[in-house]
């Protein structure tokens, strides 16, 4: 146990708090200002893990939560301190990883909710201090354990009462004991269309027997699934998936645009902010009618379908087949006829498709968090596209292949942060690079 002070917030979210020997410890619940007595966990030879036991002297910025949820660990933080934060670790990111310098960067754009933002929701089952079965978020640090409550202020009050409803349905059934990995219940996944007000739920659960029509019935949704896995990890992807009722996808907009969502087809979290992420990448792509654009794991179309109102003609590429088909569904129905997407890996399929159809003025790319990999920025090199606008989910990520495109011939011109899940450390933003007066360097075949 120690007493420390908190100096800066890590990426991450962490509290930084050093010794007077200048040992660095990442400290959970902590803000900058704090004097905390934490506890250490983790210890390695340049830095260890710990969590706030007890606040000694609160910061000037701390103050009182809003909710007990696990999920929101930056409520302690006035919203505008959050948001300066968020910006500051953008710049740190690629000037202190990326070595990056001679970029703009633009004022992060905050979002419209603070609470109540989110459209999707992976809920875990548990058991609660009698016993008793619950339907919440892991604890922190504690992966077994899971943390019930009755009003979860990142949702609407619609998917609340789904929770609730699948909830007392499920009285009586056995959790999913993550120790002795054994039991029927697992997850829970809820959708909502916030545009629509469409709704999806999908409750996944070891193979078992499940009364399917009082399931049915118990439910107010617009479709129901039930995904059955022996997956011995956490997981709400793989299994086996069954439309128990209502229609296949969900239904939602972004700006004027309709989008057709499968369960496990990826959408922005957080609807209301999508439509301002997508107009920077629209602004910064500075289309003019006659591009070619490439979009790299484009998901179910929404960042290509909105290009393709501006642009000559859109290809998208993503490895989730089942998106791939939500992608030329969502261009049919929205009659966009300039689209077009394929299955596959970016790693391998981006070659033949610039073999294909030619290399792209403009390239925009949507990777998870991990980023890209060394290979794929060398294939979007060598398919040499004028512009690129990288919409990043993680900084940290970002910094490194911004600095892999820079050394293979690209400025990066420009970054702008938009915060996409207030009281969270979570940080979206979308780069913009372009090729230098020299073009880029062709990368060496592999």
């Amino acid at each position: 146990m120690l007493e420390l002070t908190i100096d800066s917030l890590a990426h991450g979210g962490n509290g930084v708090a050093r010794t007077e020997g200048g040992y660095v410890l990442f400290v959970a619940g902590g803000v900058p200002g704090d004097r905390v007595k934490a506890e250490v966990g983790k210890a390695k030879r340049a830095y260890a893990e710990a969590r706030v036991v007890e606040v000694v002297e609160p910061s000037p910025d701390r103050i009182a939560p809003v909710a007990d949820h696990p999920g929101a660990p930056w409520q302690v933080m006035p919203y505008a301190k959050q948001l300066e934060v968020k910006a500051e670790q953008v710049e740190d990111a690629l000037r202190r990883i990326g070595k990056l310098d001679g970029f703009e960067i633009e004022p992060i754009v905050p979002a419209e909710q603070e609470w109540r933002y989110r459209n999707k929701f992976e809920f875990s089952f548990g058991s609660g201090p009698e016993g008793e079965l619950v339907c919440g978020f892991h604890a922190p640090g504690r992966w077994n354990d899971i943390v019930p409550m009755d009003d979860c202020m990142l949702a609407s009050e619609k998917v609340n009462e789904l929770r609730r409803q699948v909830l007392k349905f499920c009285n009586g059934l056995m959790p999913w004991d993550r120790r002795d990995q054994r039991g029927f219940l697992r997850n829970l996944v809820i959708r909502e269309g916030r545009m629509t007000g469409q709704t999806q739920v999908r409750l996944i659960t070891s193979p078992g027997k499940l009364d399917v029509d009082g399931f049915i019935d118990a439910v107010d949704c617009d479709g129901l699934w039930w995904t059955q896995t022996a997956d011995l990890g956490e997981t709400t992807t793989g299994g086996e998936t069954t439309l128990l009722a209502g229609a296949p996808q969900l239904v939602d907009k972004i700006n004027t645009l309709d989008f057709l969502i499968s369960p496990e087809a990826f959408f922005q979290t957080n609807t209301e902010m999508a439509h301002k992420l997508y107009d920077v990448a629209l602004e910064y792509a500075g289309l003019r009618g006659h591009e070619k654009v490439f979009d790299l794991y484009s998901g179910i179309g929404t960042i290509a379908l909105t290009l393709a109102t501006r642009a000559r003609h859109v290809t998208g590429l993503e490895i989730v087949a089942p998106a791939v088909a939500d992608a030329i569904a969502n261009a049919k129905l929205n009659d966009i006829q300039n689209a077009n997407f394929y299955a596959g890996d970016a790693r391998l399929a981006l070659r033949d498709l610039v073999e294909a159809e030619g290399k792209p003025d403009l390239a925009v790319i949507d990777p998870p968090r991990a980023g890209l990999s060394a290979k794929i920025v060398r294939r979007i090199v060598d398919a040499a596209p004028s512009r690129i606008v990288y919409v990043s989910c993680n900084p940290t990520t970002l910094a490194p292949n911004a600095a892999q495109l820079v050394e293979a011939g690209y400025q990066l011109k420009k970054v702008r942060p938009v915060d996409m899940f207030p009281q969270t450390p979570h940080i979206e933003c979308v780069a913009l690079l372009e090729a230098g007066p020299d073009g880029v360097k062709n990368p060496d075949r592999d």
